[in-house]
């Protein structure tokens, strides 16, 4: 709130001082003025019980008493007031009888006179045997005055005895110990003004000498930045707790902004997602396989002045340009399958060249119709078998390639696809055209030519995908981690070397037909994936352990 005319600072260290002083200020001033008021009324009763005692002496003096029954009492009683009076340093004594003529009076003028013409005056009361304490306003000014009735020996009362004590010497004693009831009020003052210093300084160190509209202004700037990038962000504290996640780590990861403050490990799948997410995998640019996304992950730790606080995780969607690379390797696979025949067509012209310059037509006409033939009958046990042109393209490519690293691939008669929608051939794509890579892979380690084996049909409700190759088959040890994204088998393998995709993206997309995927060993890898009949469409959002 702002207060018309009034300027405040600028700089959030003294906006601070000065807002924590005047509310000390205030408070401390409020506090001195009830401390003053209580202390003067303090002052007051203490004033007015003295001046009460004192009345109650005078007034049961035998010789005040006594006076009343002589012709002359003011010339008895009088000295004897004003010595009290001066005793005990009250403002007057008067001694009255119950018509209210003074006896005694610090003004000489006035003995002899009554009492009942001065304002104020009410001896009414206390000429009826009354006491009576408070503040008057009589002929020396304003009191703390106490009245109390002067009993003769037979209980009857013959007169009065008023003392006061004179307001002014009451605030003159108060004022003289006025600094003893500020003295609170100054030390908390002082103290409030040493810990606004303080609060000042521990705020500017703890926004980095950063005023009010540059930390809006970089907030703004994080807010933009953070939400705006094409990256995943997520932050998270020691305790694991996400503090941070942008737009594109929640699209990536499929959460939403009520994780923040959870911990990771409940709104992660469990196994290699979480642990590299949560620092148990280290190293740079780990790949993991969530949902269907392909996602390149780095966890940096932070520190803040020599303490860690937590760390940094960004995410890259590899997801469009794994799927463009694997698309270009099989084009490159294609190519060079494509260049080998080329060089084999070559050497069968030559060869139908030569018969025909010998004049052996015979002979030339035969082995051509040998090789049309042996070409001819992949082409219709595939074609002819699958149905799904998508899948036949699919294992025709695969065929070349095959004969191009030197293994002989074969589909078994009596194969029989059911028809698919687009996106379950798109995944039956996927998890023949990974098994059938890895599969040419092993089988062309050997020293011979291998063979890769492809059998597709239905069994039961299922629909059975099954790939054998004559490798070196699967250490059983690793059956299960051989599923798991960026595990590899391949000559390239070092220890902790993680690179592999293609047998993570298989299992994921069994899963999402919730299928089902087994690996044994028979004179080499087989690799048998089972799938509900008729397919059903991938469900979309299901979470992959």
């Amino acid at each position: 709130m702002s207060v018309p005319g009034v300027r405040l600072p600028r700089r959030l260290s003294t906006q601070i001082t000065v807002l924590v002083l005047g509310l000390i200020l205030m408070t401390v001033g409020i506090g001195a003025l009830v401390s003053f008021a209580q202390a003067r009324s303090e002052v007051d009763a203490q004033a007015g019980q003295r001046s009460l005692a004192v009345a109650r002496v005078v007034a049961t003096d035998a010789d005040v008493i006594e006076a009343f029954s002589t012709p002359d009492p003011a010339a008895i009683i009088d000295p004897i007031a004003e010595h009290f009076r001066e005793a005990t340093g009250a403002a007057f004594i008067v001694v009255a009888n119950d018509k209210g003529i003074r006896y005694s009076h610090p003004n000489p003028q006035l003995i002899g006179t009554s009492l009942l013409d001065d304002p104020g005056e009410n001896p009414q009361a206390v000429l009826s045997g009354k006491t009576f304490v408070g503040i008057q306003n009589g002929s020396l000014g304003p009191s703390m005055r106490a009245k109390t009735p002067i009993f003769d020996a037979d209980g009857k009362v013959i007169g009065l005895v008023s003392v006061g004590i004179s307001e002014q010497k009451i605030s003159e004693t108060l004022r003289a110990n006025l600094l003893l009831y500020l003295l609170p009020a100054i030390l908390g003052l002082g103290l409030g003004l040493i810990g606004a210093v303080l609060l000042s300084r521990r705020v500017k160190r703890q926004t980095f000498g950063l005023e009010p509209g540059e930390i809006a202004g970089l907030l703004e700037q994080r807010e933009a930045m953070l939400h705006g990038v094409r990256e995943g962000a997520v932050t998270v504290d020691t305790a694991g707790r996400i503090t941070l996640v942008n737009d594109e780590a929640q699209r990536l990861l499929g959460v939403d902004r009520e994780a923040v403050g959870r911990p990771l490990s409940s709104v992660l799948p469990a196994g290699r997602v979480q642990e590299v997410l949560s620092g148990e995998t280290g190293g740079l640019d780990e790949v993991i396989v969530l949902r269907d996304r392909v996602l390149v992950v780095n966890r940096m730790p932070v520190e803040l002045r020599g303490r860690a606080i937590g760390a940094v995780i960004t995410l890259r969607d590899r997801t469009e340009l794994d799927t463009l690379a694997r698309e270009l390797q099989d084009v490159r696979g294609l190519a060079d399958a494509l260049r080998a025949q080329e060089h084999e067509f070559a050497n069968r012209l030559h060869v139908i060249g030569g018969l025909v310059e010998l004049g052996k037509y015979e002979e030339a006409v035969r082995y051509i119709n040998r090789q049309s033939d042996l070409y001819q009958e992949l082409a219709s046990v595939i074609v002819g078998s699958i149905g799904d042109p998508v899948v036949s393209a699919l294992l025709l490519g695969k065929a070349a390639v095959a004969s191009e690293r030197g293994v002989q691939l074969t589909v078994s008669r009596g194969t029989d696809l059911p028809e698919l929608r687009d996106e379950e051939s798109h995944a039956l794509v996927t998890i023949i055209g990974n098994l059938i890579d890895n599969a040419i892979d092993s089988a062309s380690q050997g020293a011979t030519g291998g063979r890769v084996e492809v059998a597709i049909g239905v069994e039961g409700d299922s629909l059975v995908v099954r790939v054998h190759d004559s490798g070196q088959g699967v250490d059983p040890s690793i059956a299960d981690e051989i599923f798991t994204d960026g595990f590899t088998t391949k000559a390239a393998r070092q220890p902790g070397y993680r690179r592999g995709l293609g047998l993570a993206l298989v299992s994921q997309e069994v899963r999402r037909l919730r299928g089902d995927i087994t690996v044994t060993n028979a004179d080499g890898a087989v690799f048998t994936v089972s799938l509900p009949v008729p397919v059903p469409a991938p469900v979309l959002g299901v979470r992959v352990p």
